[in-house]
């Protein structure tokens, strides 16, 4: 694969809109460079006979059974608040009224 150039990242940089400067421009062409030569090495070795995955292990979900248990009461609830109004939580306007 060939390497990729100061050009190129400076292409795909204008058309980001990304501002890079010279220094950025060397480094991250290097750095993409390394990029594309780990995904090539993949790509040789991973070849039709292995199946495509997500994960290197099968995955399984562990559920538990859904068990009805008690809730707490209204007054349980709000037994912390430091407002309550008509059972509910009350707390500070944020919005006007015609927002």
């Amino acid at each position: 694969m060939t390497a990729i150039t100061r050009d190129e990242v400076a292409h795909l940089a204008r058309l980001s809109r990304l501002a890079l400067d010279e220094g950025e421009l060397d480094t991250l062409a290097a750095q993409l460079g390394d990029i594309l030569t780990a995904v090539a090495k993949v790509q040789e070795v991973a070849q039709g006979d292995i199946p495509p995955s997500s994960h290197a292990l099968p995955l399984t979900n562990v559920y538990r059974p859904d068990e009805a248990r008690p809730g707490l009461t209204p007054e349980q609830a709000l037994a912390g608040a430091p407002a309550v109004e008509e059972q509910r939580f009350r707390v500070p306007r944020i919005l006007e009224e015609g927002e």
